[in-house]
């Protein structure tokens, strides 16, 4: 028991580097990141638990399998983890051949109209012009808003997801805001 704690409380390069040695030890970076991936994946798939909970097992399990190709680059190891999520989901949605959901709430869209230089009007025609503007954008810009502002994700971190420098992430997402401002 001591022995579990003690490396429960490694940190993930190390938990990492333990996994590579034996899949056994890739248990702990699940419990850490499991909720995490979980709750991501469900508010993408509009709270299809089941669907959810069987797409996340197979984000950690692909990780698992490919733990051995992991390189740790600066970026976190969550980062990694959010790579393979958006790729299992994405393939849901190629295999239903149906759009992406992505969940809107309510206060969060305020904060996407104030970024996109949008007059905030509180009425649903204003909101319904925006979701059909987001239905528009392809699917890696539809990505990019979402992490930003209905994951509240920094650029940073939407940085470490794709492999880019924090600007460049800062100026794909303000360039697809500048697009949403045109086009409202």
């Amino acid at each position: 028991m001591f022995k579990r704690r003690k490396i429960a409380n490694l940190s993930d390069a190390d938990l990492v580097k333990l996994a590579k040695q034996n899949h056994k030890h890739f248990g702990v970076l699940y419990d850490r990141y499991f909720e995490q991936i979980f709750k991501f994946i469900y508010k993408r798939l509009g709270r299809d638990e089941e669907n959810s909970a069987d797409i996340t097992q197979q984000t950690f399990l692909k990780a698992m399998l490919n733990i051995a190709k992991y390189e740790n680059r600066g970026y976190h190891f969550s980062s990694w983890l959010y790579r393979i999520a958006i790729n299992e989901v994405n393939l849901f949605f190629r295999s239903l051949k149906n759009e992406k959901v992505v969940e809107i709430d309510q206060h969060k869209i305020v904060n996407l109209f104030e970024e996109a230089n949008i007059e905030v009007h509180s009425n649903t025609e204003n909101q319904d012009k925006l979701i059909q503007l987001l239905n528009e954008l392809p699917q890696d810009q539809i990505d990019l808003i979402e992490l930003r502002f209905f994951q509240e994700m920094n650029f940073k971190e939407i940085a470490e997801i794709y492999s880019i420098t924090e600007a460049n992430a800062k100026m794909k997402v303000y360039r697809i805001l500048e697009k949403l401002n045109k086009n409202f």
